[in-house]
């Protein structure tokens, strides 16, 4: 009786122990899912896809990326195929194009003064009553919302895809404190735990 006693007392503390380790190892488990769910939470952030080289939705994409801004979210806007046209500074030139670069630059808007509404333009005639109007009723131009949403911080990136594509050249684009040029990788990146993402 006293061995087998004293066999019982060494078992115990051998349990306390194995069973303490898959407590240790439980707890583990369940803070490394813990940790992987907060990686995985949505961030307090917007992404903007800006496909559209058209002046209302542009006008539209910076209206709301300004209002996210001023709502305390991180903003991110991604200019693609017929977006990067807009941010072109109309004072700058670049040389070095082929033939369908010089062709792009031709027929495509450079920069915000070259860009027309996607419906009821008129040849021109609706695009100049849009902002004539706009000034008329206190709507800030598209020029005064692209210098907001750099004071705000709204981060533009450029596709190197689309500049490649049509020719265009680092060094015609605008002056934008938070412009960067980059890979739709990079872009999905900062996408994928965003709270709001678009397509405009």
């Amino acid at each position: 009786m006293a061995q087998n006693a004293a066999v019982k007392v060494e078992q115990e503390p051998t349990d306390i122990f194995r069973k303490l380790e898959e407590l240790q190892a439980q707890f583990s488990g369940i803070k490394a899912e813990i940790e992987s769910i907060k990686n995985q939470a949505a961030e307090d952030k917007l992404s903007m896809i800006v496909f559209s080289g058209d002046l209302d939705k542009i006008l539209a994409s910076f209206i709301i990326a300004t209002g996210a801004t001023a709502m305390g979210m991180d903003v991110v806007m991604f200019f693609t195929f017929w977006g990067p046209p807009v941010l072109r500074d109309k004072q700058k030139g670049a040389g070095g194009k082929d033939l369908m670069g010089k062709m792009f630059g031709t027929m495509l808007p450079k920069g915000v003064d070259g860009v027309k509404l996607s419906k009821m333009n008129m040849g021109g005639m609706g695009t100049s009553m849009m902002k004539s109007l706009m000034k008329k009723k206190n709507v800030a131009s598209l020029e005064q919302m692209i210098e907001m949403a750099g004071e705000l911080g709204v981060r533009i990136f450029v596709c190197e895809m689309s500049m490649d594509l049509m020719g265009f050249k680092h060094e015609e684009m605008i002056d934008y404190p938070n412009l960067s040029y980059c890979g739709v990788a990079k872009f999905l990146e900062e996408a994928q735990n965003s709270k709001v993402q678009l397509f405009i």
